[in-house]
């Protein structure tokens, strides 16, 4: 039987895929970095009701990467508005934080992973760093790479492979987020297809 968290967990899934398509079609990084946040808000309010739902210890790394998701895109969404030398200084040493905070974080949740799944988990850190690098990088293709793969390994924790205890309930919601975040991508290129220039220059680092 679904019960409530379940399907609270849905309904901010719904909201989450709302904000995380419309992100990867902003053509300003600022604006992308305050859209992507705001939906990596509710990215970790639908993990937190997974986990009530079908048990914490599962949900738990994915907590951790949308806290950490939310505070990075606020901040560089600040950082990136100013666009100045002491901005982009301070955007790089907020990116090495980031990367050491997600590498301490990351370890710590793989070891509490369910044994059976903890591969899957370390293959999320990896990704998820290479996501965080290519936020920060120049043009648009790092990040639009990166979040594919980083999209695939979340998606296969939102199945029964990483839902455990009993309860082989698939997180339909979460491999939806998952998916509009790679058809984004796709529509973003068939988009700027015949103008790559254009899309280029629009998303460039301050």
């Amino acid at each position: 039987m679904i019960n409530t968290w379940y399907i609270i967990a849905q309904i901010l899934g719904v909201i989450t895929i709302g904000f995380e398509f419309a992100s990867y079609q902003i053509k300003d990084k600022t604006k992308y970095f305050l859209i992507t946040g705001i939906g990596s808000f509710f990215w970790m309010l639908m993990f937190f009701a997974i986990g009530v739902s079908t048990g914490m210890g599962t949900q738990l790394s994915l907590i951790v990467a949308a806290i950490y998701s939310t505070i990075r895109n606020i901040v560089f969404w600040r950082i990136f508005s100013k666009n100045t030398p002491e901005s982009k200084e301070a955007g790089l040493n907020f990116l090495l934080a980031m990367i050491v905070i997600a590498i301490v974080a990351g370890v710590f949740t793989v070891l509490n992973a369910p044994e059976q799944v903890r591969w899957l988990h370390i293959l999320g850190l990896v990704v998820a760093l290479g996501f965080v690098i290519g936020q920060y990088l120049p043009g648009v293709h790092y990040v639009r790479i990166a979040v594919v793969f980083y999209a695939i390994v979340v998606m296969l924790t939102q199945t029964p492979i990483n839902i455990l205890y009993g309860d082989f309930r698939w997180n339909i919601m979460g491999i939806l987020i998952e998916t509009a975040k790679i058809a984004s991508v796709v529509i973003f290129y068939v988009r700027y297809s015949s103008q790559p220039k254009q899309a280029q220059l629009v998303f460039a680092k301050p």
